[in-house]
């Protein structure tokens, strides 16, 4: 009995459901088909409609673009301020006009500023090169920036700082080691030698802006808490190891001063 009451049931179930779906049999099952191409068909339509009109806003976009492009050329190239708005205002919307000719595609072409850009790199590495036996490879970022400025012939604020991160980023598949480093403060360092800096090196780096240059290892002590003997070690390491900085063994306060050249202000 109880079997017979569930069969029923289940024939109960399905033709409820078949009522719902217009109808029972085949008929049902040929409507339901249909009703499946018919959405099916105005997917498909309404797709190739946005499709087409991405294409159409895309085209007006870059149209755009290309007139903001030829009218305002020079004020991007010669003005940091209105370079910097130009671009702020591409990477909110995805663009990077400045990644060269490789990746920046047309936007380059038509700019002209993935040359600019490279120009500047070869100028960073000019600049690294040169100072590199002096400083060990480490270079405080605006100094890099004023000497790029001065290497140029123009005015201090017309290269940025910003300027010269980007083309630093540029130099790194070149693999030697191009790289800026944030070293506390709000103070950045860009390092261009194949060798990574501790956290230990990074405040003294730090420590050292604040005195010109000067560090001792009461300063790392005091400031900091570090124990006599870490003091002691990292700096030696950037003595001895690293080449990161000189020795004066004739301080008059302290008997031993470090001075580090990468965090001295040069006039040259």
């Amino acid at each position: 009995m109880s079997a017979l009451v569930n069969q029923y049931s289940t024939v109960r179930v399905y033709f409820t459901l078949m009522h719902r779906l217009g109808g029972v049999g085949l008929a049902a099952f040929e409507r339901q088909r249909e009703s499946q191409r018919s959405f099916a068909e105005l997917s498909s339509e309404l797709s190739r409609t946005q499709i087409d009109h991405l294409h159409t806003s895309l085209t007006q976009f870059r149209s755009a673009l290309t007139h903001f492009a030829s009218t305002h050329r020079d004020s991007i190239r010669k003005d940091p301020t209105f370079r910097h708005a130009f671009q702020q205002m591409c990477s909110s919307i995805g663009v990077d006009p400045l990644a060269g000719p490789r990746k920046g595609g047309w936007w380059a072409e038509m700019l002209g500023l993935g040359d600019w850009q490279h120009e500047l790199g070869v100028q960073i590495v000019d600049i690294c090169v040169s100072t590199r036996e002096r400083n060990g490879g480490v270079i405080e970022l605006g100094e890099l920036v004023r000497m790029v400025s001065k290497l140029r012939g123009v005015e201090s604020g017309v290269i940025t700082e910003e300027d010269v991160i980007r083309s630093i980023k540029t130099l790194q598949p070149l693999g030697a080691g191009y790289e800026v480093i944030d070293v506390g403060n709000g103070k950045k360092m860009v390092r261009n030698v194949m060798k990574e800096l501790d956290e230990d090196q990074a405040v003294v780096l730090a420590e050292a802006q604040t005195e010109g240059g000067r560090i001792v290892e009461e300063i790392l002590v005091t400031r900091r808490g570090w124990t006599p003997e870490r003091a002691k070690a990292a700096l030696e390491n950037m003595l001895l190891r690293d080449g990161l900085c000189w020795l004066d063994a004739q301080d008059e306060r302290h008997g031993k001063a470090y001075w580090i050249p990468s965090a001295m202000s040069w006039d040259d």
